[in-house]
């Protein structure tokens, strides 16, 4: 008899896994794995464009060619919604087969609307509707989680991005509540909404590590890798505590303990092709580890030199008007917005170059 691969064992004990991509090779292969659901943006999207140009880039001219009157971002779209539906053709039977439970694929907003709520919520109507199974993304930012309880109040299953700290998760997951209680209130069928909050852990180590280098902290970069790892077990304490019916979701990997720390949670883990891979080929052991503490000591050293942990830890270290200039916000919508000219710019060389 074979032995259960470690994606497997996660899933045995509770944890979900997606893959961290709606690219299609990737997730036929997630799906066949046990992996239930998938997560994408304009960056992976691009990604999965640069990975398979003969697949895409005769759809991008296709399109440019049948619609003379799109603009650059139009097209991007366009592509997107086309993407995507494909994404959550191999995940409906997940979907159906759970009742609606699991089997979701996450598409994001434009990052340019961060700031716009209307925006935002104009658009992840229209991106909920291309298919059953979606699940509408926005920053876990001011705008954004605003947009994530109209979006819930409306029946649209949400997930926050943008987001690294306890007290974003905690606003985010206020907002969910009252969206749902709004759309019960209206009437409105909630029991195929399951909300996702998303941390991408890997980007507050990040961001910890930028601070050491421009602080010049001498401060042991390992002891910054448990960073992350105390905000998602302490948010994740929060949520079990109070009930939310929004589900956690780990994302943003930097090594191994951004999974195997989460092991037995009831969570999300949301995992790169090569790092799910990589684990199933790697000896760690799967065993539950969700509720174990960070050690005292480490706690005790990120507490004391980084002011951003303090902030990130606790539930009342930031108000909710701060989190756009989170120094981890901050770099990540850098890399959304240039990660989405760079789209654009492949879009606009099939335009001009036809």
């Amino acid at each position: 008899m074979s032995m259960k691969s470690k994606m497997q064992q996660t899933s045995e004990l509770g944890s979900d896994w997606w893959n961290d991509s709606n690219d299609h090779e990737e997730l036929q292969h997630a799906v066949n794995e046990g992996a239930v659901g998938a997560t994408s943006n304009p960056v992976i999207t691009c990604a999965a464009v640069k990975n398979h140009p003969n697949v895409w880039l005769p759809v991008i001219d296709n399109m440019i060619e049948s619609n003379p009157t799109y603009s650059e971002d139009e097209i991007l779209w366009a592509l997107i919604d086309e993407v995507g539906m494909k994404a959550a053709a191999i995940l409906l039977p997940v979907y159906e087969k759970t009742n609606g439970q699991k089997g979701k694929l996450s598409l994001q907003v434009n990052p340019k609307y961060y700031r716009n709520p209307e925006l935002m919520i104009e658009q992840g109507k229209h991106l909920a509707s291309i298919a059953p199974n979606v699940a509408v993304k926005c920053p876990a930012l001011p705008a954004g989680i605003e947009a994530l309880e109209k979006l819930t109040a409306n029946g649209i299953c949400i997930n926050a991005t943008v987001s690294f700290t306890v007290p974003q998760a905690v606003q985010v997951a206020e907002a969910v509540e009252r969206g749902l209680d709004q759309a019960e209130k209206d009437g409105i069928n909630i029991e195929n909404l399951t909300p996702y909050v998303t941390i991408m852990v890997g980007r507050i180590d990040d961001h910890l590590k930028r601070v050491k280098q421009s602080e010049n902290l001498d401060v042991d970069p390992e002891i910054i890798d448990w960073a992350s790892i105390a905000v998602f077990k302490n948010a994740y304490k929060i949520f079990q505590k109070r009930g939310y019916r929004s589900k956690l979701l780990a994302a943003a990997f930097r090594s191994h303990k951004h999974w195997s720390e989460f092991v037995g949670g009831d969570i999300v883990i949301s995992m790169p092709y090569e790092w799910w891979n990589k684990f199933n080929a790697s000896d760690i052991e799967v065993i539950n580890r969700m509720n174990d503490p960070v050690d005292s000591e480490i706690m005790d050293k990120l507490s004391q030199n980084f002011n951003d942990f303090n902030r990130a830890f606790n539930e009342d270290g930031m108000a909710i008007d701060e989190f756009e200039f989170f120094g981890a916000s901050r770099h990540t919508m850098d890399t959304f917005l240039n990660g989405y000219d760079e789209f654009i710019q492949i879009i606009r060389s099939r335009m001009i170059n036809r």
